[in-house]
């Protein structure tokens, strides 16, 4: 299995705390990445503003695929940008950290590392998502599928000890009693299911699911968010201060990713080409498991409330949803303090033939 399976343990609050104030080296070394665009003037008598500093939260798989995309066809520097530096991220990165320090204009995280910076005095806010539901599930074998949370009392449930936060709160979530479901402890590499020594494992449904399609085994996915513990994941963190210092600026990154998001719902083989023979080329990545990778997070991306409001936007019940899913693992803050959606709103309201049909 590839070494980019263990990005769960960078999902979970504690490990983006821990990581959050990151000393200055850890900070420049975020930067280090190859992958930039040509430098060109912005067309059509457009705002110049330089250089986008874009920080991701884990190494460059097809996860971040509209972003390859945009920066290929040139959606970014047509929106006014010099040039784009996409930072990958990784076990020693912290995200949010960098956001905060002023080295990238926006990363992507979640809301449960956010959150826990925010409470730490952190100048962040989140102003839009890509994965309008969070990507964890429980895989099990399609042989013997596990269909819901009551399914896995009495059974088997290999888990992570960097998720165990969330596997504790998706059982308080469904009211089931944790001595009733035998918790395995488990690493990152799914083979235990396959050998049927558990029934359940804990998991992205975009990620060990497809590579254990890819040798031929098929299996079930329960999505945590569908069984009560809905959140938006995939987000888009800014400094809060950056809403008005740098306004247009930041509009105009989001709107490249939009359209390179648009293009990779449309097409999921786009990104998955990008990701394995340009931007992840180092990786190793296989492109044909990348594009079911792609294929499935597409539909997290493109949900019936992105298709009428417009990719990255977040309902109020949604962001509502997410507030509770996050007090249930411990993390307790307001909608406000946590979600502003002025900016994405804006910029519908004044580029509304983006929505397109996304």
């Amino acid at each position: 299995m590839t070494s980019y399976i263990n990005r769960r343990s960078l999902l979970r609050g504690g490990a983006g705390l821990a990581l959050f104030g990151a000393s200055s080296v850890l900070l420049a070394a975020c930067g280090d990445d190859d992958s930039s665009s040509p430098s060109s003037s912005a067309s059509g008598g457009a705002k110049s503003f330089g250089a986008l500093n874009y920080q991701l939260s884990w190494v460059k798989n097809v996860e971040f695929a509209g972003a390859y995309i945009a920066d290929t066809k040139g959606y970014y520097t047509a929106a006014g940008f010099t040039s784009v530096n996409l930072m990958a991220g990784g076990p020693n990165v912290s995200q949010d950290a960098v956001v905060a320090s002023g080295k990238a204009l926006l990363g992507i995280s979640s809301p449960d590392i956010t959150a826990a910076a925010i409470l730490k005095g952190a100048d962040l806010v989140i102003v839009g998502a890509q994965y309008q539901k969070n990507p964890f599930c429980i895989m099990s074998l399609a042989s013997a599928p596990i269909n819901s949370p009551q399914e896995m009392i009495g059974k088997k449930i290999g888990v992570q000890a960097t998720n165990e936060p969330v596997w504790n709160a998706f059982l308080k979530a469904n009211n089931i009693d944790p001595s009733k479901v035998t918790k395995v402890p488990a690493q990152f590499d799914p083979s235990p299911l396959v050998s049927k020594e558990v029934d359940g494992w804990f998991s992205f449904f975009t990620n060990e699911p497809n590579l254990l399609k890819t040798k031929g085994v098929d299996t079930a996915v329960m999505l945590l968010n569908d069984h009560g513990y809905p959140m938006v994941s995939e987000v888009y963190v800014v400094k809060k201060s950056t809403l008005t210092s740098d306004r247009d600026k930041l509009k105009a990154a989001i709107i490249g990713d939009i359209k390179g998001w648009t293009d990779s719902v449309a097409d999921p083989k786009v990104g998955a080409n990008l990701a394995a023979t340009k931007y992840g080329k180092d990786l190793g990545l296989d492109e044909a498991e990348q594009v079911l990778e792609s294929t499935a997070q597409n539909t997290v991306v493109s949900t019936d409330d992105t298709k009428k409001n417009g990719l990255f936007t977040i309902t109020d019940e949604l962001i509502d949803e997410t507030i509770k899913t996050l007090a249930l693992g411990g993390t307790t803050i307001t909608k406000d303090k946590l979600f502003d959606m002025s900016l994405i709103t804006e910029i519908y309201t004044e580029n509304p033939s983006l929505k397109g049909t996304s």
